[in-house]
């Protein structure tokens, strides 16, 4: 397909809009190179009238200029009773020096006489003026028409009115936004037909999520007739987000052959995606199209079966094509197929049917007890290890107790001491914390580090903790998670038990037991 599509990434501005999104000038430049090796063709930095973080951005971008995108600013029309020359947002936009200006105008006939309180025939001159001013300064003006939707829903003819005075003023692309996310994707779709033989401009499009459609509808506006797409990577934004451009892009190329990025920089979706989360200090959701941990992951024995046969039964695309990677999970629903692939992803090589078949049953009991598996792969290879393969653990503990020390106004201590064999050997550990699980890991870490001195490289990262029964109330079965890491590689591992201290110390025994076993593998592991 010949059609060329332009993507518009707002994430350092609409996506900052979105709860909990915070950017420091040095995110929105690491940012700003992450949306550059992508392919983005626009990456908007803010609006520098409104802030002086987005002046800054401005300024630090220009000495290290993007090698692909453009730098766009935004802002608005000018305000009403005053002259485009003299708005102050707009001379900042000048100032800015982007690439790109961005500004958005009324184009609802009910915001602006409700919103703004100025007439429609004002509303329809800062328009124009806006437009015609920077366009005297030699820049593309991108309008974006807010509220466009609801507005000719409402007011066809003025909504039109409203575009056509942008688009008469010079505007190079008229971006159509569904501001509160509210259109449906064929309403999209029926306006722009009615609209686009009256233009000679480049339509854009720009949607929000609110009706979880934001894609949808930004694709629909693409098949009729729009060439340029905004949104955020992974859909941050205002309320509900702005239109995931991780699902715009892999869908454009995928699905309707429109290439808008290369196939080289497609590869590059998932990490781009995770980078950005990582810098806005937000979990990945697993279940994100395309790019999420879960995207590619089968956990259904017969799903499984099929895949080792032929992918493409339960996958609509190859996940390398995206950068992301093709998963198997266990569970208490897995089968002998499950097994097979993660003995064969961890390098076990066996030929005995009635051990999958005793270890299938295990598996059950234990996810039947609370364990879960799929989030706790490091304690599943061990388990596999061990009663597939023929490995010795290194360390199991004979018994270990724990004490609360506490005098006075003086905070407590927590003292743990345990009994175990290490590697073959009996062995005594003591530590002390000031909580249970920071006693334990004391105590294991003095029990392996004379033998296993890799043990001091492993630092313990997250430490999560659920129960499994609430209306057991304090004697409800919980199950604990711990997620290690050596610098280098990070490894989940769980614990399930009544008593949080013992689920604590299952997982913490399983998270040393495998940086060991890792370290026995060798570096190529």
């Amino acid at each position: 397909m010949s059609k060329k599509i332009s993507v518009f990434d707002t994430t350092l501005r609409d996506g900052e809009q979105g709860e909990g999104i915070a950017f420091t000038v040095h995110d929105k430049l690491k940012i700003t190179a992450i949306l550059d090796g992508l392919g983005v063709h626009y990456i908007e930095g803010g609006w520098p009238g409104s802030n002086p973080k987005a002046i800054e951005y401005f300024n630090e971008v220009q000495k290290n200029k993007p090698k692909f995108s453009k730098i766009a600013a935004f802002g608005s029309t000018r305000r009403a009773g005053k002259t485009a020359k003299d708005d102050p947002n707009l001379n900042a936009l000048i100032a800015a020096n982007p690439d790109t200006c961005v500004i958005f105008g009324k184009t609802w006939d009910f915001h602006a006489t409700h919103a703004l309180k100025i007439s429609l025939e004002e509303n329809l001159a800062m328009i124009s003026d806006s437009v015609a001013y920077l366009k005297s300064h030699n820049k593309e003006v991108i309008f974006d028409a807010e509220h466009f939707f609801d507005g000719y829903k409402n007011n066809p003819e003025y909504a039109l009115q409203a575009v056509l005075a942008a688009q008469d003023a010079g505007a190079d692309i008229l971006c159509l936004c569904d501001t509160n996310g509210g259109t449906m994707p064929e309403e999209a779709a029926n306006i722009i037909a009615q609209i686009k033989p009256k233009l000679s401009a480049d339509l854009g499009i720009h949607t929000h999520n609110d009706s979880g459609l934001g894609v949808a509808v930004a694709l629909a506006a693409i098949d009729a007739g729009a060439v340029h797409v905004q949104g955020t990577l992974n859909g941050y934004g205002e309320r509900c987000g702005n239109a995931n451009l991780a699902s715009i892009i892999a869908n454009l190329v995928l699905k309707k052959g429109i290439q808008c990025i290369s196939n080289d920089q497609l590869k590059k979706l998932k990490s781009s995606c995770q980078k950005v989360h990582a810098i806005a200090n937000m979990t990945p959701p697993n279940d994100q199209p395309y790019v999420g941990k879960s995207a590619f992951a089968h956990k259904g024995g017969i799903h499984v079966s099929a895949i080792l046969k032929r992918p493409e039964t339960y996958e609509h695309i190859m996940p390398e094509l995206v950068g992301n990677k093709q998963r198997v999970l266990v569970s208490d629903l897995s089968g002998g197929s499950n097994i097979n692939y993660k003995a064969e992803e961890y390098g076990i090589t066996h030929n005995d049917p009635e051990k999958v078949k005793a270890l299938l049953q295990i598996l059950k009991d234990k996810e039947n007890e609370g364990y879960q598996f799929e989030s706790a792969e490091a304690s599943f290879e061990l388990l596999l290890k061990e009663r597939l393969g023929d490995y010795q653990r290194s360390l199991t503990i004979s018994k270990f107790q724990v004490n609360n020390i506490k005098e006075g106004a003086a905070a407590s201590i927590i003292e743990a001491t345990m009994d175990a064999i290490v590697d073959g050997k009996p062995a005594t550990g003591s530590g002390k914390g000031n909580g249970p699980v920071s006693a334990l890991d004391k105590a294991l870490r003095r029990l392996l580090a004379a033998t296993h001195p890799l043990i001091n490289d492993v630092h313990l990262q997250d430490y999560k903790v659920r129960v499994l029964s609430a209306e057991h109330h304090t004697d409800a079965k919980v199950r604990v998670f711990i997620v290690s890491s050596n610098g280098s590689h990070t490894w989940t591992t769980i614990g399930v038990s009544e008593n949080i201290i013992d689920a604590s110390c299952q997982a913490l025994l399983d998270s040393y037991e495998f940086a060991i076993f890792k370290h026995q593998e060798g570096p190529q592991q």
